[in-house]
């Protein structure tokens, strides 16, 4: 059984930053492509990013890109999320993903494997 845990998330003022962690288990888990996704009240999960197994290829969100970051520890494991010059509107309940495959996606509807989402508040 594979399991992805978030942590990181917390009340943070616009411009200050966070950096979200995603530590996966499993017997299987192996060569995942991964990636962070997020929901706010109201409105549909969006693809923030995500990054290849080997962390070669990363893919941003365009309303996230240049802010945040995905990368991951030379043992694949933990991912990481940094996320940098945080407005309000980043808001939401941020989850990781992991999909089956050598290739990305920024679909969820690819994504095999999610984790309980960790809260990230920006207040102004």
């Amino acid at each position: 059984q594979v399991q992805l845990v978030e942590s990181g998330g917390g009340l943070v003022q616009a411009g200050d930053s966070l950096r979200l962690s995603c530590v996966v288990s499993g017997t299987t888990f192996n060569r995942y492509y991964m990636g962070w996704f997020r929901q706010a009240p109201g409105k549909e999960r969006e693809f923030v990013a995500s990054i290849s197994w080997s962390g070669g290829s990363t893919d941003y969100a365009d309303s996230v890109k240049g802010r945040f970051t995905i990368s991951r520890d030379n043992a694949r494991n933990p991912v990481y999320l940094r996320m940098n010059s945080l407005i309000p509107e980043d808001t939401a309940v941020y989850h990781c993903a992991a999909r089956g495959s050598a290739y990305g996606s920024k679909s969820s509807t690819w994504y095999d494997y999610w984790g309980q989402g960790t809260q990230v508040t920006v207040s102004t």
